[in-house]
């Protein structure tokens, strides 16, 4: 199967997704300069490609559990990489630490997670923004995936537990006063549409002063999908909510599939079901997802992180929590474990080598049509 060029595959995806919501285009511009700028970021900004990349690319060995079983299908995150973690407060107000984007769940065969969030890793250390080898990271992470799958999994919560990982998710760079200081600073929306100021506002607590709406450019793959914040005072302190429009996952676009609300559908199973505490502020309202903004309920970039970090115990933690969302779907852990076992030799550091290489490639093609 011959795959289209990079330009052809983006339009072709940036139409498709336009026909279903309204794109704000000055952020896809944005979003198009950044997948310009750095390998990492283009591949965080085209999940649409690595769905068509997993059609024609995948060898064998990857497509099955070792003996021709095929791999299997999970609720999975689809858009995993090593910037797709982040904290929230769950329904006791514990800090919980895990993936905290949700856009294009899918189910998915478990091997596509791991083989995307491990690719993210070399991509992230031939960039520095990781000091560890490639094999490392890959081991690490592999190593808390089955771990994560052979205990039937555990949430991250950052309170008697975790210490280590407390300390990263509550570093200096990620402190409450710059965080409100960067929220308030954003632009106010004009003229935003009536329904998503009505969600926004029955999201917040009361009583509130001060409303304002507002318009947030963030992350890469989600660029261009309107993204709203209301920002209030309530109480003595700032709050925030953040409304983001929901698409069907790319993963129905690269199949040619008749697409529905499985996304929106996903997202909910994959927050309620999966092995962690869940976040109580994460809910789909008709077609936004809405969410709480506040210091330490937010992504963790790998700017954010202290320079002094175990990147090797990171990187499993991350492999660990991508097993509790797979744990989520009933009855595979067993069969995901059995797969596991059966594999033999660096199957999984070869696959990812392979769809780094491709992601360099589009990459290149792409940058030289700009």
């Amino acid at each position: 199967m011959s795959l289209p060029s990079i330009q052809d595959a983006t339009h072709d995806y940036e139409s498709w997704l336009g026909a279903r919501m309204p794109l704000v285009a000055d952020d896809l511009r944005f979003k198009h300069r950044l997948m310009r700028a750095a390998t990492f970021p283009f591949m965080r900004g085209t999940f649409y490609r690595w769905c068509q990349r997993w059609q024609t690319l995948r060898p064998g060995d990857h497509d099955d559990g070792g003996d021709g079983e095929p791999a299997v299908p999970v609720l999975a995150v689809g858009d995993l990489h090593v910037e797709n973690f982040g904290t929230w407060r769950d329904s006791d107000g514990r800090l919980i630490w895990g993936i905290n984007d949700l856009d294009e769940a899918a189910r998915l065969p478990w091997t596509q997670d791991v083989v995307r969030l491990i690719c993210s890793a070399f991509l992230a250390v031939d960039a520095d923004h990781l000091v560890i080898r490639r094999g490392e990271a890959a081991d690490a992470i592999f190593e808390g995936y089955r771990d994560g799958i052979a205990s039937g999994g555990r949430p991250f919560v950052l309170e008697e537990d975790n210490a280590w990982l407390r300390r990263l998710a509550t570093s200096e760079m990620r402190a409450p006063a710059a965080f409100w200081r960067k929220t308030e600073a954003l632009p106010t929306a004009r003229h935003p549409d009536p329904k998503v100021v009505a969600v926004l506002t029955a999201a917040l607590p009361h009583p509130t002063q001060r409303l304002r709406i507002a318009r947030r450019v963030a992350g890469v793959g989600s660029l261009g999908r309107p993204r709203f914040v209301a920002i209030a005072r309530c109480r003595g302190g700032a709050v925030a909510r953040e409304a983001k429009a929901t698409a069907p996952s790319a993963v129905l676009w690269a199949r040619g599939r008749t697409v529905g609300r499985g996304t929106v559908v996903a997202i909910e199973r994959v927050n309620a079901e999966a092995v962690r505490a869940p976040d109580p502020m994460m809910k789909v309202v008709g077609p936004w997802l809405v969410r709480r903004l506040a210091p330490h309920c937010t992504r963790i970039s790998l700017e954010d992180l202290p320079v002094q970090r175990d990147e090797e115990r990171l990187l499993y933690a991350m492999g660990f929590e991508t097993a509790n969302i797979h744990l989520g779907t009933p009855e595979t852990g067993p069969r995901i474990a059995r797969q596991l076992r059966r594999r033999r030799g660096r199957w999984l550091r070869a696959t990812a080598k392979a769809f780094a290489a491709a992601v360099a490639q589009d990459f290149a093609a792409f940058r030289a049509h700009a």
